[in-house]
């Protein structure tokens, strides 16, 4: 019955949404139906709405704020034009799905996927309109970098989490999944993006409207990628310093505090407001328009994706976790198999890759203490299952979808293709390594 209830609740969203109804209007009723029909009290249901606003704004409304300004700035004064000119010289226009695809992976090795998203955004916009080239062939590899870094690689969260929960080598978590994410990446990104070229998308908007600007204005090379990489730079200083110096020392406190993605994303635009706003000669009111047009063209983007987050709360408050998790401890399979099928169960159910990792973790943990597999090809099986089939009650998803003014036919076309692809051959690459990696 619990079943029923979640694709009911699925087709009821694309059912809204075919209807032309806001994302944020229908997603909120489709959570309040799937709580109600699931047998939450309203009292319990209101509280999951509250809990599921504060925790989804909490993670992201001051970095998708701060990502959208910085992104915003680097677009209008030109230096995102500048680094996507720098890009295709150096790559050719031909080759450019690999420089994006490249850029994607560096900034998303250190850099929380939305952070990095909200960043590499505008530079998608710039790179299409400079080239003329179909929107989804530039945004894909972007995507793919940034979701296969995510659920991969060490430092992000989840691999953090799992690799702790598991016991796991961190450095040897971090060489295999390397290994596994490079095939990975290309294939759910330049590959997959080929295959999209001709869906055609609506490049007006937020990062669309912005008319290029001639060479010699444009802002110099050096500033231009030094200020766009400025949190990833902090961040990973963060990340190095935490790893080679003691607890008290005070270098690694600072950089603790400066590498946090919120600290670093607003240092970030500190720096831009005065190189590319102050130093250009731009008058502060001007500056605060830029800020201004940023927010407010993020604001129906965020309530979207915390919209989202309620249903995803909803949906783990009434129990649906515990529920998959108890199904699917009665299959028998090997432990690497069960740990992914297990995760992208609970992804496909409850839409957030993190808590679905960490749910997967309790049950299939005492596999990895029995001693029948590698800690570290567990992590990453639990990482790949995280990302499968992200569909309506995932955040992601619908940042995704929104950024880049998608209907929700393009959005299950590429964006859920791209993650699925990149779950399934994670596995393969799992499985493959465990012939060799006991």
């Amino acid at each position: 019955m619990t079943f029923l209830i979640i694709l009911f609740a699925i087709a009821l969203q694309v059912f809204l949404t075919v209807k032309k109804l806001s994302p944020f209007l229908s997603l909120l009723i489709v959570a309040i139906v799937c709580g109600l029909l699931l047998g939450m009290q309203p009292e319990a249901l209101l509280a999951s709405i509250e809990k599921g606003v504060g925790s989804t704004l909490g993670g992201l409304a001051l970095i998708l704020c701060l990502g959208a300004i910085l992104g915003k700035i680097l677009e209008v004064s030109g230096a995102a034009e500048q680094i996507s000119s720098t890009l295709i010289n150096s790559f050719g226009e031909k080759n450019i799905q690999w420089a994006v695809l490249l850029t994607g992976f560096l900034i998303g090795i250190p850099l929380y996927y939305n952070a990095g998203f909200v960043i590499l955004v505008p530079l998608v916009f710039s790179i299409a309109k400079r080239t003329g080239l179909p929107l989804l062939y530039i945004a894909i590899p972007m995507a793919a970098s940034l979701s296969t870094t995510h659920c991969f690689l060490p430092p992000h969260p989840g691999p953090v989490v799992l690799v702790n929960a598991f016991h796991a080598d961190m450095g040897k978590t971090l060489v295999y999944g390397i290994i596994i994410a490079i095939p990975s990446v290309i294939f759910a990104g330049p590959f997959l993006g080929r295959m999209l070229k001709r869906v055609k998308v609506d490049t007006s908007g937020l990062f669309g409207d912005t008319q290029l600007t001639p060479s010699s204005k444009l802002p110099s090379s050096f500033a231009s990628f030094s200020i766009a990489l400025l949190p990833v730079l902090l961040i990973t200083i963060s990340v190095v310093t935490n790893i080679l110096l003691p607890k008290e020392n005070i270098i690694r406190k600072i950089a603790f505090f400066t590498g946090d993605s919120t600290i670093a994303l607003l240092i970030a635009v500190f720096a831009a407001v005065y190189f590319f706003g102050m130093k250009a000669g731009k008058a502060m009111p001007e500056i605060m328009t830029w800020v201004t047009g940023a927010i407010s063209g993020i604001a129906m983007i965020l309530l979207t994706i915390t919209a989202g987050g309620v249903f995803k709360q909803v949906l783990i408050d009434s129990g649906t976790g515990s529920y998959i998790s108890s199904f699917s401890t009665k299959l028998q399979m090997p432990p690497l198999l069960f740990a992914w099928i297990i995760t992208a169960l609970l992804r496909v159910t409850l839409g957030s890759a993190t808590v679905a990792g960490l749910t997967a973790a309790g049950i299939v943990a005492p596999l990895v203490v029995a001693g029948t597999v590698s800690p570290e090809l567990m992590v990453l099986a639990v990482g790949a299952g995280s990302v499968f089939g992200s569909h309506i009650n995932d955040s992601g998803f619908w940042m995704y979808k929104e950024f880049f003014k998608l209907s929700l036919k393009q959005t299950f076309l590429s964006w859920t293709v791209m993650e699925t692809m990149i779950s399934i051959l994670g596995l393969a690459g799992v499985l493959l390594l465990h012939l060799f990696i006991q």
